[in-house]
Parts: structure tokens; sequence; C-alpha cells
């Protein structure tokens, strides 16, 4: 929610947008600070974006909005403009946020716009449309300062003093002659020793570098591994290509959270993108429904296969919901940590067997308290105790096997290249109801014996 002072901005703008006062508004938003009004949008729907858009005169102030919005907004809202004005605008966006925005217009469009800038600023986003989107070398910046290895640092810090153009230096990377990525340098080495010495003899030789095809997740977790401020992205051969800095990684992160966060609910960002299109929103979320249909037929399925046993016992019914609810709760909190664990780095493939039989470990404790309670519970209910010892340990059984399901669901996705997030979705939910239904009516069939 945004703060008072911007919850009364966002109250005007919306208001003056309603009633039409267009040149009230311009005069509201001319008085306002770019950061501000960037903030405003997040709270804007599609509609009220572009009204809002086609007031802000200044390239300088539009571009500054667009590099805060989502990239599919952003091309969204320019494609409302002329297009020499959207060229304006690109020209004074970095070159990461204008490749990201280009590639999302109608592909007419973008080579439109590409040929009216024919400029150095065209150049510099056509070698970042090279590379694939969600890498390194779609993300990173082309404008790095970097400085020859045998210059002194006399040398160097007069270059420094006159890199007007690099918006940022963090650090100073040194290349060899064919700008091959040697060593780095912190501002603080440059000022500490004599003015004659060689940046080669200074330098340090072991740099954390990423390479232009590396995906811009494993990016982040590099940057955020080894607590960087930006890192060198540098080709095949070791060529300095650009850098990415910590603003970009932190929208990465971002980014990647919210998309697993949709994933696991079986939704997608691009409902954003819809407003009120509530067609296009269904068609979205549909495939996953469907998915929990069909699990639902199946497990409705096993339940007539052990229509004898319900027959015999039909105090069985009482328990379904809890022993499938239990389980894909179990699951999906196991699913979610694993998920998570990837996406941030704290779990890999190296150490998800210790993973597994820590969620079994807590699988079990879980199951037993679990089962304990719904087994006095159904012999207290029913006075059966062969029901609650049958209640009890199906319910002990089916938590323990969601918890493993969290774990291995996520891990095999990941290890066949597909985002494990999806595994948090209904996938697990459905899965987990399915062992859950064979589990309590295979304990039940087992001890039906008893139980009549």
């Amino acid at each position: 929610m945004p703060d008072q002072k911007l919850q009364i901005l966002l109250d005007t703008v919306r208001k003056l947008i309603r009633r039409g006062a267009f040149p009230n508004l311009g005069k509201v938003i001319a008085k306002t600070h770019p950061a501000d009004i960037a903030h405003l949008f997040r709270y804007l729907d599609l509609r009220e974006q572009r009204t809002l858009f086609h007031l802000l005169e200044d390239p300088e102030t539009a571009a500054y909005v667009l590099s805060e919005l989502d990239h599919n907004t952003g091309a969204q809202l320019l494609a409302q403009i002329e297009k020499e004005t959207i060229t304006e605008v690109l020209q004074e966006m970095a070159y990461d946020d204008a490749v990201e925005i280009i590639r999302n217009m109608p592909e007419e469009l973008a080579e439109e716009i590409l040929s009216i800038m024919q400029d150095e600023h065209s150049d510099e986003i056509e070698e970042l449309l090279q590379y694939e989107k969600d890498t390194a070398g779609g993300i990173m910046a082309t404008e790095v300062f970097s400085l020859e290895e045998n210059l002194t640092v006399k040398e160097a810090i007069e270059a420094l003093q006159q890199s007007e153009e690099f918006e940022m230096v963090f650090y100073v990377y040194v290349t060899d002659e064919h700008n091959h990525l040697c060593g780095v340098l912190s501002l603080r080495q440059l000022l500490t020793v004599p003015p004659s010495t060689k940046l080669k003899n200074i330098m340090a030789t072991e740099v954390i570098r990423v390479r232009t095809d590396m995906d811009q997740e494993e990016v982040a977790h590099q940057v955020a591994k080894y607590n960087l401020l930006a890192i060198p992205v540098v080709d095949e051969g070791n060529k300095l290509k650009g850098i990415i800095t910590v603003d970009d990684v932190i929208d990465v992160m971002r980014q990647e959270a919210t998309e697993d966060i949709y994933k696991m609910a079986g939704a997608s960002n691009e409902e954003l993108l819809y407003g009120d299109k509530s067609l296009k929103i269904a068609r979205l979320r549909l495939p996953w429904l469907i998915t929990n249909l069909f699990g639902g037929v199946i497990t409705g399925y096993l339940m007539w296969q052990f229509k004898v046993t319900l027959k015999e016992v039909i105090a069985l019914i009482s328990f379904i919901p809890v022993i499938t609810g239990m389980g894909g709760n179990v699951g999906g909190q196991s699913a979610t940590i694993v998920v998570r664990g990837f996406a941030t780095g704290r779990i890999e493939f190296s150490t998800i067997r210790k993973v597994f039989f820590r969620e079994l470990r807590v699988g079990v404790i879980m199951g037993a308290v679990c089962g304990l309670t719904i087994g006095l519970v159904a012999y207290g209910w029913h006075h059966n105790p062969y029901l609650g010892l049958v209640v009890g340990m199906a319910m002990i059984t089916a938590i323990t096997v969601a918890a493993m399901m969290g774990v291995i669901a996520p891990a095999f996705f990941k290890k066949i290249g597909i985002d494990p997030a999806i595994a948090s979705s209904p996938f697990v939910q459905t899965a987990n109801d399915i062992t859950g239904i064979l589990i309590y009516f295979g304990t039940a069939t087992f001890f039906i014996n008893y139980l009549r």
C-alpha cells in the first residue's frame, strides 16, 4: 500500500482521470517527482496508466516511469504514442531496459523504431537484441568502464575523472590490448598506491565473471553469493562485453520471485496485462484447473474401486477430507520450501538428498502428531478402536509420503528443465489427493475384518 502522501496523490489522479480534467492532471504531474509518478503506476489499471502516460511530456520522465514498470506494460504504453516520440523515450533509457521493452513490442513496430533511431543508440540496442531473453547478455549494460593493464595509476585516475558517460563505476575492470578481461581494481586501491604503478601489478586476477549466455537467475545467485555491487559479463573468448549492476539483479530477483508465486498458484503474470478481459484470463488459468479436474476424477474413480470397503464401513467417509486435505497441505509446504531453495541457490542437486531426508523426518513427526490426534477423534466419534488405528496409520503414512513428494516433484521438474515452481501448483495437490486415497482405503481394506 502507498504511504499517506502517495495515497492522496493517487486519489487525486484517479479523480481527475474520472472527470476528464486532463489539463489539471497535467499540472499535478508536472509538479510530481518522477519516482513518485513511477510509484503511482503500480496502483493504476492499464486504462488509467495509458491516460497518465500520455500526459508525460518530458521523455526523461517517461523513460524513468517505463523502467520501473513491467516490460510488457511498457511496450503497450509506448505503442499508443507517435513513433518519433517512442524513439525519444527509448534514447533516454538504459540500453538493457530499452531492449526488454523492444522485445515485447510487435515485431513490425520494433523494426520501425530501430530504423528511425539509426544512431549509436540503435547499434547498442541491436547488439543486445542478439542475446537470448533472460540471459546475462540480455540484461547487461554495455557501457562498462575498463582500462588497459599497462596504464599507470595516474593515467587510470585521469581516465576515471573523464568518464562522464558512465553512470556508475563500482569497480575498475582491467583488460589486455584485445579487450580480454584480466583483472579488477577497487577505487580505493587506485588512491593508495604510487601514481607510477602499473595496473597489472596491483590488480586482482581472480575476477568473478559471468558468460553472456548464463541464465539471469544464476547471475543473481552469483551477485548475492559474493556480495557484489556489479559483475562483468564476458563472451566465450573472455572478452569484456558489459556489466550487470546490483539494481538490475534486484529487478531479476523480483521478477523471478513473482513468476514463481504465480506458477505455484497455477496462474500467470500475463493476467496483469489483460486488465478486465475475463476470457483471456480464464484461458490462462484453465490448464491447471483442468489438471485438477482430471485429478479429482481419478480420485473419485479410486474411491469407486473401494466401494465394497466403503459400503462395509460407512464411517470411513467421515475422514476422507481430512486425509486428502492434510496430505495436500504438507506436500505444498515441502514443495514451496524446495522451490524457493532452488530459486535462491540454497538448495542444489548436491544437497537434495539431505533435504529429502530432512523433510522425511519432518513428515514422520507431523504425521505422528496428526495421526494420533485424528485416531483419538475417530475412536471417540465412532467408538471403534480399530477405526481409530486405521485412520491414524493412514494419516501418518499420507503426511509422510506427501512430505517426500514435495521434495521429489520439484527436483524432478528441475532435472528435466521445467520450472520447479510448477510442482507447487495444483500438481502436488492432485498427486497427494490420489496417494492419500490409495493409502487410506488400502489400509482400511487390510483391516476390514476388524472394522465391521
